[in-house]
């Protein structure tokens, strides 16, 4: 669509969110159709060609629209024939997986088929794959072209969109996160997992990607707060004259045990604090060490 035909912002009067088959993010779309309502399907064009979405909010006054992002309209409320192109798309995924998968296959690629994706009109198919390397598609590419008789689209992606795409279940017996609700990846560290006093257990702290668990990030801030002026695991601390080392800490139940090779005390985080006078101490949470991509 040429930006000529994009309408400007000023002249909507309502803007809407609308959710795609493909990905569990909403975006927002601009149209002047009171006739509109919540869960219509609608023929939009995004930026990987002609979709079919879903409304997933009432129309709203454009006045509530607060982004500076330019805003593409609806182009049409879907018809039976929309609907009906869209259900047979993606039946025919499954074919043209296996078409592409055979090509890869023939060609000896080191790449790993994801996911298949016809645009609403066919113009466009879509062919999402994990590889660790660069890989050289352009033989790839004739070959699909020779098949399809459209335009094809290789897209790479990484390991977290993999899981996504895939889904699966949690070490917490949920349905991955990624999967059922994030629309984005936030960046996790391993320092995150220090905050909470984990084992660093890289196997243990992965999730299905390989990458380090995206709900590490969730109380990473509330950790942090209460980590706040406390000596690190392992830290010589001197009490009631005799010197011990920090065994443990339990920041929910705020209790901490400290040793030596005589005695061992338990007490609570409030009482190590006043002890050791460091109530007001800054910030004492290290930096970002590594950091998944």
């Amino acid at each position: 669509m040429s930006e000529q035909e994009i309408i400007n912002e000023q002249d909507f009067k309502y803007v809407v969110s609308i959710k795609f088959s493909s990905s569990k993010k909403a975006y927002n779309f601009g149209t002047n159709d009171e006739s509109l309502k919540y869960g219509d399907k609608v023929v939009v064009e995004t930026v990987r060609g002609i979709e079919l979405g879903e409304m997933i909010s009432d129309l709203r006054p454009f006045s509530t629209y607060s982004s500076n992002l330019t805003l593409k309209p609806i182009t049409r409320k879907a018809t039976s024939r929309d609907i009906d192109n869209d259900a047979r798309n993606k039946r025919d995924t499954v074919e043209a997986t296996k078409q592409c998968q055979k090509c890869i296959d023939e060609l000896g690629l080191e790449m790993y088929l994801i996911s298949t994706e016809y645009t609403l009109d066919r113009s466009k198919i879509i062919f999402s794959y994990v590889a660790d390397d660069r890989v050289d598609f352009r033989e790839l590419l004739k070959k699909l072209a020779a098949i399809f008789k459209c335009r094809i689209e290789l897209r790479q992606i990484g390991a977290r969109d993999k899981a996504k795409i895939i889904g699966g279940l949690g070490t917490c017996g949920m349905e991955t996160c990624c999967s059922r609700f994030l629309d984005d990846f936030d960046i996790v560290s391993i320092n995150m997992a220090k905050n909470q006093l984990l084992a660093l257990n890289t196997q243990k702290l992965s999730g299905q990607c390989g990458k380090l668990m995206c709900c590490l990030k969730y109380e990473d801030e509330n950790y942090k707060c209460m980590r706040k002026g406390l000596p690190k695991l392992n830290a010589s601390v001197e009490y009631q004259g005799q010197r011990y080392r920090i065994t443990s800490m339990n920041l929910l139940n705020q209790t901490v045990h400290i040793a030596n090779r005589e005695n061992a005390v338990d007490m609570t985080l409030a009482e190590l604090k006043a002890h050791l006078h460091i109530e007001d101490a800054p910030d004492n949470s290290e930096r970002a060490e590594e950091t998944e991509d």
